[in-house]
C-alpha cells in the first residue's frame, strides 16, 4: 500500500498529502514505525493487522514528488513480489467532495500526476484506490495550486476523522474486499 503525497515537512500539511497521514495512521495501528527501505525510494512500515495472523501489510511512503511516485512503487512491487492486483494506492481526489471517499479497482489517472507515474511504471491501471475527496478549488483557483495548498481551518477540524475514515476503508477492503468496503464507504 502506498500513501501518495510530496516529501519533506514543506508539505506536510497539503492537500495532495493526505494519502501520507492515511498511512501514518495506519503505521499507528500496527504498531509500526517507518523505515528507509532497501530499495532507497520509499520508507516503509511493516505489520499485521490484528497482530500476529492478520493480513500482513507493507506501507509506503514515496521519497520521490507525487509525480515520480511510479518508480519507488514499481521498485516495491518488484522487492515484495507483490501482484498489481494487490497494490492499494491512497490519494487526493479534487472530483469527490471533501470528508467523503470512494474506493475502486482500476481505472484512468483522471489528471492525478501521482497515479499517472504508478500506472506507467506498473504497466497497468488495475490496482485498488482509496481516493480520499478534497473537493474542487473555489472561484477560478488553478487545481495544482489549490492540491499544493493547507487546509482551511474548519477542514483541519474534520481532517483527522477523514484520515481515520480512509484508514478504515483500507483495513476494510484488505479484510473483507471490495465489494464490502464500497458498500460502507463510497458515500
Amino acid at each position: 500500500m502506498i500513501g501518495l503525497g510530496n516529501p519533506g515537512p514543506a508539505y506536510e500539511g497539503h492537500r495532495h498529502n493526505v494519502g501520507h497521514l492515511v498511512v501514518a495512521e495506519l503505521a499507528r495501528r500496527v504498531g509500526g514505525s517507518f523505515r528507509s527501505h532497501k530499495t532507497g525510494r520509499a520508507d516503509v512500515v511493516e505489520g499485521r493487522l490484528d497482530g500476529v495472523g492478520g493480513p500482513r501489510l507493507v506501507l509506503a511512503r514515496a521519497r520521490s514528488y507525487m509525480n515520480e511516485s511510479g518508480g519507488p512503487a514499481a521498485a516495491l512491487v518488484q522487492f515484495y513480489k507483490v501482484p498489481v492486483d494487490r497494490v492499494v494506492a491512497v490519494h487526493d481526489e479534487l472530483d469527490i467532495p471533501f470528508d467523503t471517499m470512494r474506493v475502486k479497482l482500476g481505472g484512468g489517472d483522471n489528471g492525478h500526476n501521482g497515479l499517472r507515474s504508478i500506472r506507467s511504471a506498473l504497466g497497468s491501471g488495475e490496482f485498488y484506490r482509496v481516493r480520499v475527496g478534497i473537493g474542487r478549488p473555489p472561484g477560478r483557483r488553478s487545481p495544482s495550486d489549490f492540491v499544493l495548498s493547507s487546509y482551511t481551518a474548519e477542514e483541519r477540524k474534520i481532517l483527522p476523522l477523514q484520515v481515520d475514515r480512509a484508514a478504515d476503508a483500507v483495513e476494510a477492503l484488505v479484510r473483507e474486499g471490495l465489494e464490502q468496503a464500497q458498500s460502507r464507504f463510497n458515500s
